[in-house]
């Protein structure tokens, strides 16, 4: 039996935050009582919407994809801004206040990364100049990672508070769909006899190894994409030396919004 282990992108980069602040964003404002705000919506505000355009020319310009609007992403930037201007701070995490990938999460995003910029200036021109002079907030912005974006702007006593939340999205799959999308590419690429089995996720509970009958091949994975199959599950397969898969899914270790899907493949 081979036997193998495959866990797509480093942990420590899916779980790359960058939390920095422009060196203006340090200050604290005046400290006044916040003005009220607006509710919340899922379309951009006009001072939204500047900072949306901005930094997808300035992405368009460097080669990069556009950044999507992600409402999840949006309502968790909203909220931390409502925070920022009722504390009157400027902060990645208020008094009493989620970190972000949790703010995100419970807003309902899912993603393999996310990344924050934060500002506060007279008006959405100058934070979005600000940002592009500081070397943190510009590797967010041309960051070719992510490909999602939720922006919060509300007007305080201290100026014009912005929020950019950004993230690389992870696709909201049930663990039978997982199986199905697995099932799907190992049948597209050459294996008839291919079906779930309680052994495959049994199987995929353990960290190495097999829980059931012996298999020729075994292999536990997690991916944040199901688009198309590891590489070394693909070489197996091409391999031709097997005519029948189990497929097996179960629920991975990480909190939070941070997403990845965990699998394993049996094959006879």
């Amino acid at each position: 039996m081979k036997t193998c282990r495959f866990s797509g992108i480093a942990a420590a980069a899916l779980c790359l935050l960058f939390s920095v602040c422009a060196a203006h964003s340090q200050d604290r404002p005046p400290n006044r009582p916040p003005l009220a705000s607006p509710p919340f919506s899922s379309y951009p505000s006009p001072e939204e919407k500047l900072l949306l355009d901005a930094a997808n020319r300035e992405r368009a310009a460097a080669g990069l994809q556009a950044l999507k609007w992600n409402d999840a992403l949006a309502a968790a930037a909203r909220q931390h801004a409502q925070v920022m201007v009722s504390q009157n701070l400027l902060l990645h995490q208020c008094l009493d206040e989620l970190p972000l990938d949790q703010r995100a999460a419970q807003a309902g995003a899912k993603f393999s990364m996310i990344a924050e910029n934060i500002a506060v200036g007279p008006n959405a021109e100058a934070i979005h100049n600000g940002w592009m002079h500081s070397p943190g907030h510009r590797k967010n912005i041309l960051s070719a990672e992510v490909t999602a974006v939720g922006i919060a702007t509300m007007r305080g006593n201290g100026g014009l508070f912005a929020v950019q939340d950004f993230s690389r999205p992870v696709e909201a799959l049930s663990l039978e769909q997982q199986e199905d999308r697995v099932i799907s590419l190992l049948k597209s690429n050459g294996l008839q006899i291919v079906s779930v089995s309680e052994d495959a996720r049994k199987t995929c509970k353990k960290e190495l190894g097999l829980d059931g009958p012996p298999a020729l091949f075994v292999m536990h994975f997690e991916v944040t994409d199901l688009n198309t199959l590891p590489g070394d599950l693909l070489k197996e397969v091409k391999s031709r030396g097997y005519r029948k898969a189990a497929v097996g899914a179960c629920r991975s270790g990480y909190t939070a919004g941070f997403t990845r899907y965990r699998l394993a493949v049996l094959l006879n």
